[in-house]
């Protein structure tokens, strides 16, 4: 027992600048640790939640919810106009899903949301903690791709479900359900390709300031004048000499109104779709021949997003 122990004991307070030893029972960890696999699940999960605005005030979820809810709206028209049709068409096309719509859906969502996942851990400062564990300098950043990827094909996969649920109560017979199934498989190809490529670019964007704000404009205004331009040049080539509308065939389309596509993330999308077999009509014409590039455009959006966002991460975790 110590002085201060002794005095406190005889009721007395410790002198002035002595020293008083509590015991708080700390103990050393002796539980199973988990490791670096478990890491990542655990930031995969808290990403994804954080993309929703779940574990967050009421103000964090206005975005996801509007963004989930507009983007349900067309499935929910189209299962109201299949019930009341004599003919049950649907009015609705799965590969395309009301493009406008999910183009405006899609870069509100993502300018939002995309910071939401990295610009307040590079605010803050935290990423030397993540890193103080078992993580290797690129699990951060795979992690809250995955994440992000999985909250974007959340978005753009569930109307498509339940288009396809709305119409197929209606329908009759069992061709009837399995022509639907059919057209339904490359939608959900087309809207995997939209949650791949914007997650990539989206969260690259974000991750080069730690202002959610300015991550925000970043995005949109890349995302929003890129398409603005695209459709603005589709439009001034398809004005000139012999040009026909979108639906005409390719042989018809003068390259210079296929060729503007590949300046936006959200017409090289479309041109990918149409590239490997989309019929229905899209914002651009059909780029035909110049299809691939088209595809070759994709894949350099998603490896140049891919390794930026990768040496990012490698410049801030060994800052």
């Amino acid at each position: 027992m110590t002085a201060d122990n002794g005095a406190a004991a005889a009721g007395l307070a410790p002198a002035a600048g002595a020293g008083v030893i509590h015991d708080l029972g700390y103990q050393h960890y002796d539980g199973p640790r988990l490791g670096r696999a478990a890491i990542i699940r655990a930031l995969y999960w808290h990403s994804l939640r954080s993309a929703f605005g779940i574990g967050r005030g009421a103000k964090a979820k206005i975005v996801p919810l509007l963004a989930f809810g507009l983007m349900c709206l067309p499935a929910i028209a189209n299962a109201v106009a299949v019930a009341t049709s004599p003919d049950h068409a649907r009015i609705v096309d799965y590969d395309t899903y009301t493009y406008p719509l999910r183009t405006l859906v899609m870069l509100i969502f993502v300018a939002a949301q995309a910071p939401e996942l990295v610009s307040r851990d590079l605010r803050s400062h935290v990423l030397p903690l993540y890193y103080s564990r078992p993580l290797r300098r690129l699990d951060y950043p795979l992690a809250k791709y995955a994440a992000f990827t999985a909250a974007c094909l959340l978005l753009v996969e569930i109307p498509l479900i339940i288009l396809y649920l709305g119409t197929i109560v209606s329908v009759g017979g069992g061709s009837a359900v399995w022509d639907q199934t059919k057209a339904l498989i490359p939608g959900l190809g087309v809207a995997a390709l939209w949650a791949v490529l914007l997650a990539a670019i989206g969260l690259l964007l974000a991750s080069f300031t730690g202002r959610r704000a300015y991550a925000t404009g970043i995005i949109a205004i890349y995302f929003f004048l890129s398409w603005i331009l695209a459709k603005l040049l589709v439009s001034i080539a398809q004005a000139g000499p012999g040009p026909g509308p979108a639906g005409l065939a390719t042989s018809h389309i003068p390259l210079g109104a296929r060729l503007p596509g590949l300046i936006s993330p959200f017409t090289v999308l479309d041109g990918v779709r149409q590239w490997l077999g989309g019929t229905s009509q899209g914002p651009i014409p059909n780029p035909g021949s110049v299809g691939v590039a088209y595809g070759l455009m994709f894949v350099l959006l998603l490896a140049v997003s891919l390794g930026g966002l990768a040496l990012r991460y490698r410049k801030v975790g060994a800052a």
